[in-house]
């Protein structure tokens, strides 16, 4: 794949390094990040922006702007649509209402979806509404333009939530805001009514369902009952417009009756103020009516927010000497989302929000405007911002003492892969810089919770949070990782009392990994160890060893920081970096050395695994080729995962910088592919395919693919792309990983995959939140909040981009070598700048 020119998105300042074995080829840029990304025609099919708090729950705001993806009930509903619309109806003679969203997306068109009976969204879609439109995103902002030409308006739609950097409270709030823009483009003054109206989607069975009033607006609600507390649930809707008229029950009858009538009305221009009734009100509506002269504007703020306090969410296994102590707090036994410990009932929240809308609006455009007042690559920019929305999604949790708790993603009606997983989560690297308080707080689950006497740690914890079972084999990459991880979250937070009550915890669990998987102290992972691929890796691997080489430098560093004899962890270290280099470099790129016997380990046909057990011809392969999925002589994109993991962290990598230049631009050149029609994948194909371009998991240039190599090895996973991308653009490899990057986001374009949604087992799947790691790689930006140093690494010669710390946010200006910090919000003290590329 031929390099790109980045000269299209960079300022005069910027310097481009170049592959000078490359042709340089122009290609086609994203808008610039000034306008965030724009989305009209074909690339408005599968838009869906996520609306909500950090564990707080969601909905959608499509491209059309319709509202999709309902999932406020503590629990992914990827697929709950509800028919709820905002409607314009002008008054006069020639008399007209559009409901306020553009064309339907053809793919609706066809299915189950439309029956209109319940509470489905295709109940809406026969109804009149504008021509057409166009989404603009600057997270967390989206803005949709409808148009059309019979209207004597133009109609935008505001769409947002809070979101500002370390503050986790008032970012993890069930709130979302809709403002309506209308102008009058006539040259008559026009007289019109807004109109916002819903079925009460929050309907439960076998409790009671009721429309009740809230100042200029209605609450959607469920009652729940003793047997099923979790079906207690409240959304309310309502404005800021004193003389809003609300309608607390649609006409009560069969068939299409209650939607029907209301559309009826809403055709007239009237409005009515029906009262609340006791149970069973299929819907209800609000009217705001409103004049405009000749080019005049108005802005109805449309507030939504939801309050669902109880579920009967437990997962995991529970340690059976705290059963007891579990049975008798209430707070134990199911998860109780955080907010529920802020806010006593629905009219809390609305009034909060009500009074706090501006202020929180204000504070979350400070974060917008700094993080793109940059000028890092757009298509840098846009897969950063595109993937914060999985901070918004129902694949993380915060329970109600406020720790952080995540799925790997969201399946269509349930979570996907429970438990914090470690091994996954270490892609992400969003968290620990725009919320770090949350990030440590996965820390302590992991070190304290998930990890018993010996230091074995369970990759997976316990919902609610607390002592799990120990059962199953660690994640080496989990495991280790999070020794880095203490370190990374320790320098990001400046807290050393924080860093000394974990560190004998830290330190157990380095030496049972030692003795777990190098029991001979080779500096070298070869034991069989269990992965982020679901299986385990036989034999020494580049992939685990360079995770064992950070986590003994991090875990060196942090010993002598304690002042404590660290000389045996340095013998590891240096004869494990020897190893590394020597035997597992193939010349080209790092590999595995497959190894079964003569080790510690049981025979892999009787071990326990994942990977299900040894038929007779998996034994006969055995013999043959050695354990079933592995990678041998295979050039797999992780190959290096744990030393880009170290840079994420702050810690220098030990590993020589050509090697492991060399392994990322071999993964580069035979692993990144423009089209995938002639590639075989019998897995999980729908992540790339045909047309599609992306980065595969492993391949085998120099020949040596085993019959079964590792599950997911013919797969391409986003999280992965942005990993070696970053990586590549912190070697000096920018335009290599710029093209991965392009390849990623071309297949998140909106026509057939949403732009905010890069799945993998799952929607939202945390991996991608590696896209964070891509500003680091292109500026070396890191702040030490230990010796408050800021550190600048520039692959792009001068630059303006986003930093956000502990304390702070705003913009590093780097030029001539010289630093500036802008602060946005909060504080960030530097005594020390550092440049090191110059």
């Amino acid at each position: 794949m031929s390099a790109g020119s980045i000269a299209a998105f960079m300022t005069p300042g910027l310097q481009s390094q170049q592959d000078n074995n490359h042709p340089v080829e122009k290609k086609q840029s994203f808008p610039s990040a000034e306008s965030g990304r724009l989305y009209q025609g074909d690339r408005l099919n599968r838009v869906a922006f996520p609306l909500g708090g950090i564990g707080a729950g969601m909905f959608c705001v499509e491209g059309t702007g319709a509202i999709s993806h309902m999932s406020v009930r503590n629990n992914p509903e990827m697929f709950f649509e509800p028919a709820m619309f905002a409607a314009l109806s002008i008054k006069g003679s020639t008399g007209i209402t559009r409901v306020l969203e553009g064309p339907v997306p053809q793919w609706k068109k066809f299915g189950q979806r439309d029956a209109g009976l319940g509470g489905t969204g295709g109940a809406t879609w026969g109804l009149p509404r504008f021509k057409k439109a166009s989404f603009g995103v600057k997270f967390p902002f989206a803005t949709i333009s409808l148009y059309d030409d019979s209207m004597p308006v133009k109609a935008t739609i505001k769409a947002w939530s809070p979101f500002i950097p370390g503050d986790e409270d008032h970012s993890a709030m069930p709130l979302a805001g809709m403002e309506y823009v209308f102008e009058n483009i006539s040259a008559k003054t026009i007289d019109g009514t807004f109109s916002y109206n819903s079925r009460n989607f929050m309907s439960q069975g076998e409790v009671v369902n009721t429309i009740k009033p809230i100042k200029n607006g209605f609450t959607l609600s469920s009652s729940g009952s003793e047997k099923f507390p979790e079906r207690q649930g409240d959304f309310a809707i309502f404005t800021d417009a004193d003389n809003t008229i609300v309608d607390h029950c649609w006409f009560r009858g069969g068939w299409f009756d209650g939607l029907t009538m209301i559309w009826n009305q809403l055709e007239s221009g009237t409005a009515s103020a029906n009262s609340p009734v006791e149970k069973d009100a299929p819907g209800a509506s609000l009217f705001v009516p409103f004049s405009l002269k000749p080019g005049e504007k108005k802005t109805i703020k449309l507030f939504m927010c939801w309050y669902v306090p109880n579920t009967k969410l437990q997962l995991g296994e529970i340690d059976p000497q705290f059963k007891k102590k579990i049975e008798q707090d209430p707070l134990l036994q199911f998860h109780k989302p955080w907010y529920s410990s802020r806010f006593s009932n629905i009219n809390e929240v609305a009034d909060f929000w009500r009074s706090n809308y501006g202020a929180l609006n204000r504070k979350t455009q400070l974060f917008t405007a700094a993080f793109y007042n940059s000028t890092l690559p757009s298509e840098v920019l846009d897969a950063v911002a595109a993937n914060l929305t999985i901070l918004k999604s129902p694949t993380v949790l915060r329970q109600y003492d406020g720790r952080f708790w995540t799925w790997e993603g969201c399946g269509d009606n349930w979570g996907s892969c429970h438990g914090s997983c470690t091994h996954v989560w270490n892609y992400a690297q969003a968290v620990p810089h725009l919320f770090p308080a949350l990030e440590r707080s996965l820390r302590e689950t992991e070190f304290n919770e998930n990890q018993n006497a010996e230091g074995h740690q369970v990759f997976r914890a316990n919902l609610p949070i607390s002592p799990t079972t120990h059962h199953f084999h660690s994640a080496v990459d989990g495991q280790l990782g999070g020794i880095m991880k203490v370190y990374r979250d320790w320098r990001i937070s400046g807290d050393d009392q924080w860093v000394r009550n974990l560190y004998p915890k830290v330190k157990k669990s380095i030496d049972y990994c030692i003795k777990t998987w190098d029991p001979d102290r080779k500096g070298v992972i070869e034991e069989p160890h269990h992965n982020t691929y679901d299986i385990e890796f036989w034999g020494p691997t580049g992939f685990a060893t360079t995770f064992y080489l950070g986590a003994l430098h991090a875990i060196i560093t942090i010993g002598r920081h304690m002042k404590e004899d660290m000389t045996a962890y340095e013998k590891l270290l240096q004869q494990g970096k020897s190893y590394l280099e020597t035997k597992l470099f193939n010349g080209e790129y790092f590999i595995q050395d497959i190894q079964y016997e003569h080790l510690k380990a049981a025979n892999p046909a009787t071990a326990q695994s994942f990977g299900g057990s040894y038929s007779d011809e998996a034994i006969a392969l055995l013999k043959k080729e050695g354990p079933k999925y592995q990678y041998g002589k295979g050039c797999l994109s992780d190959g290096v995962l744990g030393s880009w993991l170290a840079v994420m962290c702050g810690l220098e990598d030990i590993v020589d910088a050509t090697k492991i230049a060399s392994h990322l631009r071999s993964v580069y050149n035979y692993n990144l592919k423009e089209n995938l029609t002639e590639h075989s994948n019998p897995q999980r194909p729908t992540f790339a395919l045909g047309s599609d371009g992306g980065l595969l998991l492993c391949t085998w240039p120099k020949g040596g693919k085993l019959s079964l190599p590792f599950v997911y090895s013919n797969e391409v996973w986003t999280g992965i792309e942005y990993q070696v991308a970053s990586h590549l653009m912190r070697m000096g490899e920018v335009e290599k990983g710029l093209d991965i990057v392009r390849a990623c986001r071309a297949r998140y374009d909106g026509t057939v995959r949403n732009p905010f949604n890069e799945y993998e087992c799952g929607h939202w799947y945390a991996r991608a939140l590696s896209s964070y790691g891509l500003i680091q790689g292109l500026t070396g930006v890191q702040y030490d909040a230990v010796t408050k140093t800021l550190y600048v690494d520039s692959q792009i010669g001068d630059f303006v981009s986003f930093i956000a710390t502990a304390t702070g946010f705003g913009n590093v200006v780097y030029k001539n070598k010289k630093i500036v910090v802008n602060v946005a919000y909060g504080k960030i003290p530097v005594d020390r700048f550092a440049v090191k590329n110059s």
